[in-house]
């Protein structure tokens, strides 16, 4: 999720059922329909509310627009069990949260380089310094 964001691509249907790991251990997406421009998006915090008959209403009580995501409802979607919503709250709580993705769309509206690395810096580091066998 975070490496679509980071190339401007927003994967709209975050059920689980939408991604698969491969052989080599790298997450895919597959659900291709849904997908679009994190820059076109409006990403927006949970309205809270005092009224407890606005709680109860079975339809949304606020103005929701085509474009407008809630990142905070992320996990509803992707029905972890609770040990996976903890590790994945710990792990990538920032997806969870508007800001993270108002800071993608302000650095792509910038025009910054926003690099994905295929592997973890630490073990990038470790190949590259290993002890030469000359």
């Amino acid at each position: 999720i975070r490496d679509l964001a980071l190339s401007n691509i927003f994967a709209g249907d975050l059920l689980l059922k939408n991604f698969g790991v491969t052989r080599h251990g790298r997450v895919i997406f597959y659900d291709y329909d849904e997908l679009c421009q994190v820059t076109d998006c409006r990403f927006r915090e949970m309205p809270q509310t005092d009224n407890d008959e606005d709680e109860m209403r079975g339809e949304t009580w606020f103005y929701v627009a085509d474009n407008d995501v809630f990142p905070e409802t992320f996990l509803n979607f992707l029905a972890f069990s609770d040990a996976q919503r903890e590790l994945f709250r710990r792990t990538h709580g920032d997806l969870l949260e508007a800001d993270f993705w108002r800071g993608i769309q302000q650095r792509v509206k910038d025009g910054a380089v926003l690099e994905i690395l295929p592997y973890r810096p630490r073990r990038i580091g470790q190949s590259l310094n290993a002890p030469s066998s000359s």
